[in-house]
């Protein structure tokens, strides 16, 4: 059986039917221009990257297969003509929070709403998720909220184009290497702080990054955590959860004396002033910001309060 229904645009109208039982095509169709929304494939990587690089974004070939290749994540594709133009992405995070990202669209093809198609794909694949939330650029934040999304907090980028950590940045917590035998508890001191379990990504950023996924305890319990990757451009830091601010200022210390000379990027949530004080104190600069935002109902906040470092807007 199949479905179908027409929505008006100004410029366009878009055609959407069900022909199986996985994936719902949809073409849009405007001046004999035809776009089809498919699913991602790791075969795919290769052109995806053309428009991260274009974007000057700092995402890598190995994010890429970890969100086309994780269980649950819905990652799509737009072609017209065969080619890849545009993509969108979404991470099932236990089916309690899915999280969007990686919606980056060919300069030539902007302003045919293709975005919003992608996104539209993304959100009927969805509909058995408790929550929705990303991660929106200035420029994204008024067509989300079109979309039934609302803001929750901003973030703050901040860069530092060659870590130099001076002696006197030092800090009587001593950080130390994450051992198999705390990842359980990391994935659930995570699981709290973030609002949903993500223990793929967890146990991927640490497997990855081992020298510098980090971790402090009291009383042998964990105090905080933070773990990160190398981009394209950038190593990004993060996630980072911590009790109170000396706790995450330590683990960020620890890592950047990892990363001498190397480009850094964080991504701070703005009630984390001291943190960005401090940064900025040690030669980071803020560039840009995004706004955390969440569809219809904020079901699963975490503890936002302990969040000190997001993991990039790709994966919340």
């Amino acid at each position: 059986m199949s479905i179908s229904w027409n929505i008006r645009w100004k410029y366009s109208k878009i055609l959407f039917w069900k022909d199986d039982k996985y994936f719902n095509k949809l073409f849009l169709r405007m001046s004999e221009v035809a776009v089809k929304i498919r699913h991602l494939q790791i075969s795919d990587i290769r052109e995806a990257m053309k428009l991260v690089v274009a974007e000057s974004w700092n995402q890598t070939e190995k994010d890429w297969e970890l969100l086309i290749s994780g269980d649950g994540n819905i990652c799509l594709a737009a072609e017209i003509d065969g080619r890849l133009v545009a993509t969108a992405t979404a991470i099932n995070y236990d089916n309690i929070v899915a999280w969007i990202g990686m919606v980056l669209v060919n300069k030539k093809q902007r302003g045919r709403g293709i975005s919003k198609l992608l996104l539209n794909a993304l959100f009927e694949k969805l509909k058995t998720c408790q929550s929705i939330k990303l991660d929106a650029t200035p420029a994204g934040q008024p067509v989300y909220k079109k979309l039934g999304f609302s803001d929750e907090y901003s973030i703050s980028r901040m860069v530092n184009k060659a870590v130099n950590v001076e002696a006197e940045a030092a800090s009587k917590l001593i950080p130390q290497k994450i051992k198999e035998t705390d990842v359980a508890e990391i994935i659930n001191f995570d699981r709290r702080v973030f609002g949903a379990g993500r223990s793929g990504l967890i146990r991927i950023l640490i497997k990855e990054n081992q020298n510098k996924s980090l971790l402090l305890k009291e009383s042998n319990k964990i105090t905080g955590f933070v773990l990160g990757r190398m981009g394209n451009r950038f190593y990004q830091i993060g996630p980072l959860s911590a009790s109170n601010k000396d706790v995450a200022i330590a683990l960020v210390l620890a890592v950047l004396k990892e990363l001498e000379g190397v480009p850094v990027v964080v991504d701070v949530p703005d009630d984390k002033q001291e943190l960005i004080d401090w940064l900025s104190s040690i030669g980071f600069e803020k560039r840009r910001f995004f706004i955390r935002m969440f569809q219809h109902e904020n079901r699963f906040p975490g503890e936002v309060e302990s969040y000190y470092l997001i993991g990039g807007p790709e994966f919340g």
